[in-house]
């Protein structure tokens, strides 16, 4: 009886030790479950709003970005030669008075100053002595020449008055020519009516970009008075070289970037591929119209363009959304929260491998797909990364 005893007391305690271990197990298995949610928890990264607001992060979703591989060209804002003008004198005189400043945007036809000289006083009353004589011997020669078919009058008296008749006449249509060239009126001057001050026009539409005169001056046809220039078909001269020549054709779309206008980037297509080199440097010239033109653009601004030869549409994103880590690329993506009427925001690495990079922005291919209508940091990568394995490092301790 006491053997079975014993054996009784043995089995019971083997079932305790067994019982002990298997909820140990249990325990140990729930420590170790919790364990693994609390440390998917730190795949994430939180920002209250003033950490967002700090940050100035942007958010939105991938956009399709042209990644092309392109052409590099320098060069210059040009206009073409009948959109420039140079203004001058057409005979010389002084200057009473100018109209314009440089800046100012004026018309063709427009009085941009007005010169005086006893010279086109002179003209004026010469033009009026001429035409009168001119009347004078219209009449006579149509006398002489119907004497003549008459055989009353004489021939060779006729012929002089034919001669002295068509004379005048050369001369006063020579004034006419200079005056109408100085912008005044026949008209008003054969009624004895004339122009003290003479004005100089604008031969184009565009603005000042110089004025190299001054009042009381005196100007003689030689002397340049203003440039005016017209920006309207304001285009960019780029410089291609030699290696890349056989790249370049017309009709391809250029990237214009300038030092003025550091936020925007400007479109343009080639319109012309020149057909001889410049010595030095040994490049061509191209030359591309503008898509969206602004008067903040001015001839002689120096540009940089990217000619796109070959177009590649993918997703993309700025440099600064992108971390590399352990040899591996992450993109974050975005969510937001409510804690007690509050927002936060959170932020979960997703791995990326990348492609093309092009002006700032890199191609990027995600191993996993997106939902549509998911939204990511455009930027604060770096921080997001640091911010994330510094949670992971205070969980550890």
């Amino acid at each position: 009886m006491k053997k079975w005893f014993n054996i009784y007391i043995v089995f019971i305690v083997a079932c305790i030790v067994l019982s002990s271990c298997n909820n140990q197990e249990h325990d140990d298995k729930t420590s170790n479950h919790d364990e693994m949610e609390h440390t998917d928890e730190q795949e994430s990264v939180h920002l209250s709003r003033a950490q967002y607001t700090a940050l100035s992060m942007r958010v939105d979703t991938i956009p399709l970005r042209n990644t092309a591989s392109y052409v590099e060209a320098n060069g210059r804002l040009e206009v073409p030669p009948q959109n420039e003008a140079t203004v001058t004198a057409i005979i010389g005189a002084n200057i009473v008075s100018i109209n314009v400043i440089e800046g100012d945007k004026v018309r063709k036809g427009q009085a941009l100053a007005y010169l005086s000289h006893p010279d086109l006083i002179k003209m004026q009353s010469d033009y009026i002595n001429d035409y009168n004589q001119l009347q004078y011997l219209e009449q006579e020669y149509q006398r002489q020449q119907k004497l003549y078919e008459e055989n009353v009058g004489s021939g060779k008296q006729f012929q002089k008055t034919k001669a002295d008749y068509l004379s005048m006449k050369g001369t006063v249509t020579g004034l006419e020519a200079q005056l109408k060239q100085f912008g005044l009126s026949i008209t008003r001057i054969r009624n004895n009516s004339l122009y003290e001050q003479v004005p100089v026009h604008s031969p184009i539409d565009g603005y000042v970009r110089l004025v190299e005169v001054k009042t009381g001056q005196y100007v003689s046809p030689q002397n340049e008075m203003f440039e005016i220039v017209n920006n309207d078909h304001i285009h960019a001269d780029l410089m291609v070289f030699e290696k890349d020549m056989n790249k370049v054709k017309v009709g391809q779309k250029v990237n214009l970037y300038l030092e003025s206008l550091e936020d925007r980037m400007l479109q343009a297509n080639i319109y012309a591929v020149g057909k001889a080199f410049e010595d030095d440097p040994k490049a061509v010239h191209i030359h591309a119209d503008i898509e969206e033109k602004s008067e903040l653009l001015i001839p002689g601004m120096y540009v940089r363009g990217q000619i796109v030869t070959d177009d590649n549409y993918g997703y993309a994103l700025p440099e600064d959304a992108i971390v590399k880590e352990n040899n591996r690329y992450y993109i974050f993506t975005s969510g937001v929260e409510l804690h007690d009427n509050d927002t936060s925001w959170i932020f979960y690495p997703m791995e990326v491998t990348t492609g093309s990079r092009d002006n700032g922005w890199i191609e990027i291919k995600p191993l996993k797909a997106i939902p549509k209508g998911t939204k990511v940091a455009f930027d604060a990568a770096y921080y997001l990364m640091a911010e994330m394995k510094k949670g992971e490092a205070e969980h550890s301790h």
